[in-house]
């Protein structure tokens, strides 16, 4: 779970979809920031936050072919600390009338930013996420210094007792899917494994290497049955993604990618029952109504899918969840291939947080954007009009529908 603070979530109404579209996206050099940081050469200067929002700033506004003077709102997402709204924005060159913090991870960021527009507050607002996770030491689980650690009163870690991370929690609700489904582990590592393939195909990934499942099976448990294939990424990056007013992003250097849709969904009670065995469906389930009613689309007009895959697992949970495929058919629709490019769902398609970059579901909004305009290259999936993407975390789920726009 990441330090976050909660935004409100603003209401998924038909009226506020497609107010918005995202014109630009920038991402950070996540495969050679990790590399420069493993091999640590004479002269190595970690990345900051600071370095790492304007890389990816610099890269968005480049790519949507806007001036400075256009961008007139910026937030600001910094999961782990960061300069303040203001402070980043005399950074960047910027004189917005918007400038505020905006939560986190992509659970609710761009709804808020979305409705922000359809208000009149900004016409064009530049979202700015950065994390430093790796250069500052982070840890997730254990009892080092930097462990991330939700305290004696959090539902799902118990400390004391060894499950002090969400690995463990993932792990748990794999062992009771299996045992209720029949699923085997090497089964269980197609997952793993598809989502790797993808990553193959794309130069910015960390993880780029396909491996074999005899290789996942030989690699070590992290919780059993979660192997280390299974866990996601430690890295640091930023992505920023450009917003600006539908009827203002037409005629652009790109096709726009229109905000069609979103949801959410928290747990509120019986929660192990909610989170292990029902695998989170309840909350999944009306988060995704809630985004198919706004968007007014279905399951069928969904050509790909960027899932949370904090473990792999939760990948499953997420496709079985939003009702794309039927409950414990999860692993089997992968295995059948139905996950890659050529499948019927593409899933992850630039290697996920299993094995791209670990940015809190922010990489995925920004590789939905680039399939959607058509620009994904060797990994581009064919005739995609509609796309989600979702955040779904230990208590709750936030589901988005995009959309490809009219060029002019």
């Amino acid at each position: 779970m990441a330090d976050y603070t909660p935004i409100i979530m603003p209401p998924s109404t038909r009226e506020l979809s497609r107010k918005a579209a995202i014109v630009g996206i920038g991402e950070t050099d996540y495969g050679a920031d990790y590399r420069a940081q493993r091999a640590k050469a004479a002269g190595y200067e970690p990345p900051t936050v600071e370095s790492l929002a304007t890389r990816a700033f610099e890269r968005a506004l480049a790519d949507s072919g806007l001036d400075r003077s256009d961008i007139d709102g910026l937030t600001c997402s910094f999961t782990y600390g960061g300069p303040e709204p203001r402070e980043l924005a005399s950074m960047l060159g910027l004189s917005p009338r918007l400038c505020r913090s905006n939560g986190t991870i992509m659970a609710g960021p761009l709804p808020v930013a979305c409705e922000a527009i359809a208000r009149g507050e900004a016409d064009c607002i530049a979202m700015v996420y950065a994390v430093a996770t790796r250069s500052i030491g982070r840890v997730f689980g254990g009892t080092g210094p930097g462990t991330l650690y939700v305290g004696p009163k959090s539902y799902y870690y118990f400390h004391p007792w060894g499950w002090s991370g969400q690995a463990a929690h993932w792990a748990m609700i794999c062992s009771h899917y299996q045992a209720k489904y029949g699923v085997r582990e090497e089964e269980m590592g197609a997952v793993a494994q598809q989502v790797r393939l993808h990553a193959s195909r794309n130069p910015n990934a960390v993880m780029q290497k396909p491996f074999t499942i005899e290789e996942y099976m030989a690699s070590r448990y992290i919780v059993r049955p979660l192997h280390l294939l299974d866990i996601c990424l430690v890295n640091d990056g930023a992505v920023c993604l450009i917003v600006r007013r539908a009827d203002l992003a037409r005629g652009m250097a790109h096709v726009p990618v229109d905000v069609a849709g979103w949801g959410e969904a928290k747990l509120t009670s019986n929660k192990f029952d909610v989170l292990i065995r029902q695998q989170l469906r309840p909350q999944i389930e009306e988060a995704g109504r809630q985004a198919f009613a706004m968007a007014g689309v279905s399951q069928d007009n969904i050509g790909h899918f960027e899932g949370y895959d904090a473990a792999s697992f939760h990948l499953i949970n997420q496709i079985e969840g939003y009702g794309f495929v039927g409950q414990g058919e999860g692993v089997g629709f992968c295995l059948a291939g139905e996950m890659d490019i050529r499948g019927r769902l593409p899933t992850n398609t630039e290697g996920g947080n299993l094995s791209c970059s670990y940015m809190h579901g922010w990489s995925q909004v920004a590789e939905t954007v680039r399939q959607l305009r058509g620009e994904a290259g060797v990994r581009q999936v064919a005739g995609l009009e509609f796309a989600m993407t979702s955040l779904a975390q230990t208590n709750s789920a936030h589901p988005m529908i995009l959309a490809r726009g009219e060029a002019a």
